[in-house]
């Protein structure tokens, strides 16, 4: 948006209604250690255990304009922005044996090279002409797909209405298979990761790891779960993702399946996998997660959490990203049970917005267990026999049949052997291919200012989770006001009272003001402008003693409270952790904005009162520049990446910081996916054409990356990008800051 500029004249005039107001502020306004509040950030982590509602905007066009916003935050946190290279399938289907109206075959694929997704593909005998395709995800029960309940507590499921047969009862994720087939369908039910015939990675690492292990935590070739694997967004619950999606594609590749009547069904984690395909790939036309949409628990499993994911957000909204086509869902006596006063009415008015309050469906079961009973599957296949067409008497009901034992389903066997299983190297290797391929896309995209405005850009301001036009309302508390001979100094708090956030500031205003502002950042926060006699340091001495407004702030990266002390009273301080014994960064930044985009939107509140808050009837400065040294250099560029021209000119010395380089998820600067988009030089593009001051001795490896840097200005004045190689960056970056080229 534009901003007001205002004369020489104009700013005679600020400076004297300011300096003549501010004996009064004193009085006026109460000392901030008496009325300040507390910055939200500093009490309680958000987990998996919160509350997550859902409050639809008010018109279609808001909420077309959030899920937009919302469904690239699950791709950007799956790894999927931009979706990796589809690779062919090269699918296998085996051992198909034939039973009472419906066929069964093993199949196996590859969803990348080298990684397979292993199912049982379930189709009609004599399938007339197009049919629908399903899609069903089992969810985390032990062998799922070879699975049988034991005689006595199938009994008592019969006794208490959950399941029908005794012989069919015995594995109900083969029932909703057979029964679908039956009904003319094409059914690929797969294997989650770790689960039945997919063990190239284990149960153990993928839904139930507990400790980081140092071996898998290097600069390359690392594993799933360290703070390199998170800093380029590799996580188990996006391997199983990416799997669903690949899942859809074979799924489509067969030619007896109509491509506009494909469903997705599944059941707790199943139905984590369920609802989240169907929020990202629109070739699903219609949903129905079991036992898993609520406004209470999330996802318990590291397979169902990911850094970013939830912020914000949480799995009622993501059912609603399916909005208007229809979809089903249900409750049952766990954390789903108050879904229909918590969470479904908020469903039913995101579809009303588009005219379909009846196309999204509740199926009460609070009186069964957790699990996809007999009962929901029959609303299920009601459900789709009523959208897709199919013409049977309703409700649907299932037929009896006979389960297909262990040897009959697995893919694997002396002709199709299975893969190493639990391979370390395997998993390495994965990831390394993931990431090679994400590099060059990205790479490809930042090439470009198309490339950059479609892909990096977008994601960068995923990452940091807010913009400057998000920045929200900003008011100034004033604690105490020292006048000097060429300047005056007052410390006080910015309150933001959108976000319920505060920032500690110090300001410096020379007697005779230029119109610009300065904000320095630099530890130790809003002391930084001191020296140790009580005069200011040097760099911002020059920049008063040049007429220039100076503010420096406490950002949350250096605020007690905001982190731990690490494993001695002597060592470095840590992000504070969820209260969850396993060692995932998902479980925390999943649900809560890392510390260093935390430390970013202090900076947009900063930059957001310089913008938009008047004392008096004063016009607004000519210029706003940030400067970032140490630590908060990076925070300086994503802000300056986010800000547009609200942020007039920057200046970054990073002393060569890279996010992939920080080995530790608890770091203060961890940044997940910060390593994914090109790293500093992503940011750096992602900011141009704005001016931009530079010191960044990068590491060697960043040579391919320098053009990036470089090509976001292609269309710049020269002199909008400044590369500083000298010794005294402080001082060169204020005389860059004052215009002094």
């Amino acid at each position: 948006m534009p901003h007001q500029r205002c004369s020489r004249p104009q700013r005679q005039v600020w400076t004297t209604l300011l300096l003549a107001c501010l004996p009064a502020l004193a009085v006026v306004i109460p000392l901030a250690t008496t009325s300040r509040a507390e910055d939200r950030r500093l009490g309680d982590l958000k987990d998996l255990d919160g509350y997550f509602p859902f409050e639809p905007p008010a018109t279609r066009e808001a909420w077309l304009a959030r899920a937009e916003e919302v469904r690239r935050r699950v791709l950007v946190s799956q790894g999927l922005w931009p979706m990796p290279t589809k690779t062919p399938l090269n699918p296998v289907i085996h051992g198909t044996i034939e039973r009472d109206g419906y066929t069964v075959s093993k199949v196996f694929f590859e969803s990348v090279p080298g990684f397979f997704v292993t199912g049982n593909l379930y189709r009609p005998v004599n399938p007339q002409g197009k049919v629908p395709g399903v899609l069903f995800a089992h969810g985390h029960w032990k062998d799922a797909r070879f699975s049988e309940q034991a005689a006595d507590k199938l009994r008592a499921e019969i006794a208490a209405g959950e399941e029908r047969f005794e012989n069919g009862g015995r594995s109900r994720f083969q029932s909703l298979c057979v029964q679908l087939a039956r009904m003319g369908c094409v059914v690929w039910q797969w294997d989650m990761l770790g689960n039945s015939d997919a063990q190239q990675l284990s149960m153990a690492l993928t839904h139930g790891f507990k400790q980081q292990r140092p071996e898998m935590n290097t600069p390359t070739r690392w594993g799933l779960y360290s703070a390199r694997a998170e800093s380029h967004l590799q996580s188990v619950m996006g391997l199983q993702t990416l799997n669903a999606i690949r899942s859809l594609d074979f799924l489509l590749s067969l030619p007896e399946v109509d491509p506009t009547r494909v469903a997705a069904t599944g059941s707790s984690g199943g139905g984590t996998q369920a609802m989240i395909l169907a929020a990202v790939d629109e070739r699903v036309q219609l949903s129905f997660p079991v036992v898993m949409v609520s406004t209470s628990m999330q996802g318990g499993c590291p397979c169902e959490n990911a850094s970013l994911l939830r912020i914000g957000t949480g799995n009622v909204e993501f059912a609603a990203l399916f909005a208007p086509k229809p979809q089903g869902m249900n409750t049952a006596n766990d954390w789903t049970k108050e879904l229909a006063t918590k969470g479904f009415p908020d469903l039913q008015r995101a579809y009303a917005l588009y005219g379909a309050k009846d196309d999204v469906m509740l199926h009460r079961g609070e009186h069964f267990p957790h699990n996809y009973n007999a009962v929901t599957r029959s609303a299920f296949y009601t459900f789709l026999n009523r959208r897709f067409g199919l013409g049977f008497p309703e409700p649907v009901i299932e037929r009896d049949y006979h389960p297909l034992a262990r040897d009959q389903l697995s893919v694997w066997d002396a002709t199709h052997p299975a893969p190493p299983a639990d391979d370390p190297e395997f998993e390495r290797s994965l990831l390394a291919w993931l990431a090679d391929d994400a590099a060059r896309q990205i790479q490809g995209s930042a090439a470009t200012s198309e490339g950059l405005a479609e892909v990096v850009r977008p994601a960068v301001a995923t990452l940091i989770g807010r913009s400057y036009d998000q920045a929200g309302d900003v008011e100034w508390l004033l604690d105490r006001k020292d006048e000097r001979p060429d300047h005056i100094r007052m410390t006080g708090v910015l309150r933001n009272t959108t976000h319920g956030e505060e920032v500690p500031v110090t300001w410096l205003y020379p007697r005779k003001w230029s119109g610009r502002v300065v904000v320095w950042l630099d530890d130790p926060g809003a002391g930084a402008a001191v020296a140790a006699d009580g005069g200011l340091r040097p760099p911002l001495d020059r920049l008063v003693k040049a007429g220039a407004a100076v503010v420096t702030a406490d950002l949350l990266l250096w605020r007690d409270g905001a982190t731990t002390p690490g494993d001695s009273p002597t060592g470095p301080r840590r992000q504070r952790l969820v209260k969850n014994p396993r060692e995932c960064a998902g479980y925390t930044f999943g649900y809560n904005p890392p510390l260093f985009c935390q430390s970013v939107h202090d900076v947009l509140t900063v930059v957001r009162f310089l913008r938009t808050t008047t004392v008096g009837s004063h016009p607004h400065p000519d210029t706003v520049a940030v400067a970032g040294f140490g630590d908060a250099a990076p925070i300086v560029l994503a802000a300056r990446a986010v800000c547009g021209a609200a942020i007039d000119r920057a200046a970054a010395a990073t002393e060569g910081f890279r996010f992939a380089d920080v080995a530790d998820y608890r770091d203060p600067l961890f940044l997940p996916g910060g390593g994914r988009y090109l790293d500093i030089p992503g940011m750096v593009a992602v900011g141009a054409p704005h001016p931009l001051w530079l010191a960044d001795d990068g590491p060697r490896g960043d040579a391919p990356k320098a053009g990036i840097v470089a090509g976001g200005y292609p269309a710049a004045p020269v002199g909008r990008l400044v590369q500083y190689r000298g010794t005294a960056p402080a001082t060169a970056a204020a005389d860059w800051l004052l215009g002094r080229e």
